[in-house]
């Protein structure tokens, strides 16, 4: 009986590298596929394909697999970076990483592994795959909670999922670093990337301004007094902190200042001071252009969970609205922080990923009348 034959995505990193030698112990027939999908200035210093390549090839070589290289720069252009591009333009904050495993990792990469003869594909995500009574594919978080990305995985198809295997889902990170010492790969002590999905680590503000061109307005208060100039509101993002360019309190209260608002319309950044600001705090949120990874959508009135950024905790949440064109709408138990448009509400029923949406609009306390405008229309 031949082998079942499982195509690895392979960064060069140590999550994938120790996923393909899990697999060959596993017994499987594993090829690795290592995906270049940045050409723009791959010079070496933010970008690091080269480097990334080598360490894909000396992995293989260790653990006793072919691998080859494919090139999905264009796919990733036009599906993916023109996409954020968009989003950025229209004053919201999207999530690469997100749409990058909907078209690239789970799409391009997924049909061309199966061009090769996969009957599966392999990644080193921290997420779990379950078959649930009913035949469908549920996703699930990671044992290891500190490490789950089944956030960024919410927007796959369940034909997609069905395909998928992550079998670090299963083991913690400090395990995977483990393995990697003791089977003596080359990459054991890598990094772990954290920058903009196969762009790289590189100053954010910086590579932004070379797509998008600056557009300065003005910053105003809660109450309307003009505190500075903003360079553009796509280099900012709700929440934001550090890189305001208000370095003093305006009431000698010594609070920070904070990004609460953006205003498209009149290419206005409102600002406040202090993290527990009522405009900071969103009760309710309305999302589009929604994904059930599920298979289905939650029912109205569903008491589940939701993240509205990846490194948050779940939060309690009412299932509001669920209306045409993908949309829906959430009442939180506690109001949220920073909600920020153009970011994915994820939703969950307990470790079961249900799927999610991109948030529209998020609704302050002050606001509470406007809730869920966009479902509504």
């Amino acid at each position: 009986m031949a082998k079942q034959k499982v195509v690895v995505g392979m960064s060069g990193g140590v999550d994938s590298s120790v996923t393909a030698w899990l697999l060959k112990e596993q017994g499987y027939d594993v090829v690795g596929l290592f995906m270049k999908n940045w050409e723009d200035d791959d010079d070496g210093e933010y970008c690091s394909t080269r480097q990334d390549w080598i360490d894909v090839v000396s992995v293989a070589d260790l653990i006793g697999i072919d691998v080859e290289a494919v090139n999905f720069a264009a796919e990733y252009k036009d599906r993916v970076f023109a996409e954020f591009l968009r989003e950025y333009s229209a004053g919201r904050t999207p999530n690469p990483d997100v749409l990058c495993n909907a078209e690239i990792k789970f799409k391009a990469f997924l049909d061309h592994a199966i061009a090769l003869g996969a009957d599966t594909i392999a990644t080193g995500h921290y997420a779990r795959v379950r078959r649930a009574d009913d035949g469908r594919v549920e996703l699930l978080k990671a044992k290891d909670l500190t490490k789950d990305q089944s956030y960024f995985l919410h927007r796959l198809t369940q034909s997609q999922l069905a395909r998928a295997m992550f079998p670090l889902g299963e083991i913690p990170k400090t395990e995977v670093r483990r393995i990697a010492a003791e089977i003596g790969l080359p990459n054991a002590k890598k990094k772990d990337s954290t920058g903009i999905c196969f762009i790289g680590e590189r100053p954010f503000r910086e590579f932004l301004n070379r797509y998008l061109p600056t557009q300065p307005g003005p910053m105003l208060t809660d109450d309307g007094k003009r505190v500075g100039e903003h360079i553009g509101l796509a280099f900012y993002t709700l929440g934001q902190r550090k890189g305001i360019g208000l370095g003093g309190s305006r009431d000698g209260s010594g609070e920070p200042w904070f990004v609460a608002r953006k205003v498209v319309e009149t290419n206005t950044l409102y600002v406040v001071q202090g993290h527990d600001h009522p405009w900071l705090a969103a009760p309710s949120l309305d999302a589009i252009d929604a994904s059930w990874v599920a298979g289905e959508p939650p029912a109205p009135g569903a008491k589940i969970a939701a993240k509205t950024r990846y490194r948050q905790s779940d939060a309690a949440c009412t299932v509001a609205r669920v209306g045409a064109a993908h949309a829906f709408s959430l009442d939180f138990a506690d109001p949220q922080w920073a909600v920020t448009p153009g970011q994915s509400a994820v939703l969950y029923d307990g470790d079961v990923c249900l799927g999610g949406g991109i948030i529209e609009h998020a609704v302050p306390a002050s606001d509470r009348s406007g809730t869920h405008a966009a479902v509504a229309a």
